[in-house]
């Protein structure tokens, strides 16, 4: 149930010593004259400083609900991908974000080398609590490129419960059968597929199907090899057989990325799914039950 809009402000002004310090900047935005900051907190799982950016859209109103858009960077980047490169995805996230009034998180998530380990996990789990502290939060979605594709897929079977949208743009379905990285990989999980499987399968989205109750869409590309998109296509196959929401953009000459209006469909069906009002089941019981 949501809170009404004076007990957000309530929430707000009584939690100004949330676990993060930050340091505020206006660093420039591509297309964009957002208010950006670079936030600092301590990690609750080992206690090393980490980092994530919020940018706020313009026009904010504490007052009122807003939606929390979580932006995961590619590997080999860091927070600042999202904020400020000009590529289709990174562009494309930021467009809907601004035109949907969103909060933009873009967290490092142990960068630069992250695949959504246990550590980077708990890291965003951290994140997301203590901003619903601060802000009254209607909606989670979880979004990302690449490695932040494979990141938004593996976090939202982890922490369903978190999330009201995903957007996967060219990521994995499957950490099992991936071979790309495999070092990165290993140290982000704690060792091998060898040595620790049942990390690698439970931080496969492809097994966990069910878990995808919420608004989803996915890009891909025929041609990808740096990730290929079969898992990801396996995966909406089988989360269509309960879930209608779900959008599959695929370009079968498409290498791995995905350009600024594929971006942007994408984000647009999550958020217009997220706001088409839900009948209660008795609403739709009754409705059936009508001759």
């Amino acid at each position: 149930m949501k809170l009404p809009t004076i007990s957000c402000l309530l929430i707000f002004t009584t939690t100004v010593t949330v676990a993060f310090s930050q340091t505020a900047s206006r660093e420039k935005v591509a297309g964009d004259r957002s208010r950006i900051e670079d936030r600092t907190f301590r990690a609750r799982n080992d206690g090393t400083e980490q980092k994530f950016v919020l940018v706020y859209p313009p026009g904010f109103d504490s007052d009122k609900p807003v939606s929390l858009l979580i932006a995961l960077h590619g590997h080999g980047s860091d927070r600042w991908q999202f904020v400020k490169q000009t590529r289709g995805e990174c562009s494309g996230t930021r467009e809907a974000a601004t035109r949907h009034g969103m909060l933009m998180v873009s967290p490092d998530y142990r960068a630069k080398t992250s695949w959504m380990g246990p550590k980077a996990e708990e890291d965003l789990v951290q994140i997301i609590v203590s901003l619903k502290k601060q802000f009254c939060v209607e909606h989670v979605i979880v979004s990302g490129g690449s490695m932040g594709g494979t990141g938004a897929l593996t976090f939202t079977v982890r922490n369903p419960a978190l999330i009201d949208g995903v957007i996967a743009l060219n990521g994995t379905a499957n950490l099992v059968n991936y071979e790309r990285f495999s070092a990165a990989i290993a140290v982000s999980f704690g060792g091998s597929r060898a040595e620790v499987p049942d990390k690698y399968r439970d931080r496969s989205a492809e097994f966990f199907s069910e878990r995808f109750t919420m608004p989803i869409a996915a890009t891909t590309g025929g041609a990808d090899k740096i990730v290929p998109p079969d898992s990801v296509l396996r995966l909406l196959k089988k989360i269509k057989r309960n879930n209608d929401h779900v959008l599959s953009i695929h370009r079968p000459d498409g290498g791995h990325s995905t350009n600024h209006e594929d971006t942007v469909r994408a984000f647009d069906f999550v958020i217009a799914k997220l706001k088409t009002p839900k009948k209660k089941l008795s609403e739709k019981k009754t409705a059936e039950e009508q001759p």
